[in-house]
């Protein structure tokens, strides 16, 4: 990473933090990536969020977030967080909850050719 790319980077990290406090940004293998200070990253909020609407599409609003409050323990301040910061970055967001089901469907895909070769 050239200088200048570190440079604007920090910058527009630093104005997102602003703009939304409880978000922090971290590198790990699936890249740099928005997370809750202290917390899971807003794609894994945001995919729970999902979740539970998938489940029981009844459940809306701060039913929906109660439930993922009482499932992952994940104060409800920073599920309204990252809530707010995914209204502002959706296509980022979304980005990584697209590789997680990707990576996902390979490794159930995987373990099926595993199992069919096993007679299973």
């Amino acid at each position: 990473m050239t200088l200048s790319s570190a440079s604007n980077r920090l910058v527009d990290e630093a104005l997102r933090m602003h703009e939304h406090p409880l978000i922090t940004f971290k590198d790990g293998p699936a890249g740099r990536r928005a997370r809750v200070v202290g917390g899971p990253d807003v794609w894994e909020i945001i995919g729970a969020i999902r979740s539970v609407r998938a489940a029981d599409p009844a459940v809306t609003g701060d039913d929906a977030l109660v439930a993922v409050t009482e499932t992952s323990g994940v104060p409800m301040p920073f599920l309204r967080a990252a809530l707010a910061y995914w209204g502002d970055f959706p296509e980022e967001v979304d980005a990584f909850l697209d590789r997680a089901a990707a990576e996902a469907a390979q490794a159930q895909a995987a373990w099926q050719r595993q199992q069919e070769l096993l007679g299973r």
